[in-house]
């Protein structure tokens, strides 16, 4: 059974839907999963999982990282994830131009780490619809099927 471990930060409660709905569908897979907000987590808890997905907002105009996840991105670089395997989900605004770009971020943070793209980014305008939904369904199916072919 693979431990998953999903880090998110929310403001408006977007992301945090995102993160409950993504816990349980790793639930249903038969997954052990933590959900930790980012200013409770540090990176080097992603050692001790075999899944690491981190869920974002994106922060106004200038598509910044949120305030409460900064410290815990400036430190996943310096963390040794080699043969873990990772994923990315926020949400975001299509009103803006450079929509859910911290979710990119991770991405390219998480590459640093010698960990592995188990799936496609997952980027929900606003508060998760059906769709959206399903879609991050498929992504915890995508992340767990990664581990097994492993």
């Amino acid at each position: 059974m693979p431990k998953v471990m999903i880090v998110y930060a929310s403001l408006t409660g977007n992301t945090e839907e995102c993160a409950e709905i993504l816990e349980e569908a790793f639930q249903e897979l038969g997954a052990e999963v933590e959900v930790v907000e980012s200013v409770f987590a540090d990176p080097e808890d992603f050692t001790d999982a075999d899944i690491a997905v981190v869920g974002t907002y994106t922060y106004g105009t200038d598509a910044d990282l949120p305030d409460e996840i900064v410290d815990f991105y400036e430190e996943l670089e310096e963390v040794d994830l080699t043969g873990k395997i990772f994923g990315s989900f926020g949400s975001g605004d299509t009103f803006y131009e450079k929509y859910c770009k911290s979710v990119d971020d991770f991405d390219e943070q998480f590459e640093k780490t010698g960990a592995l793209k188990g799936a496609e980014n997952v980027k929900v305008n606003l508060n998760p619809e059906e769709e959206d939904s399903e879609n991050l369904k498929a992504f915890a199916q995508k992340l767990i099927d990664a581990y097994n072919n492993l």
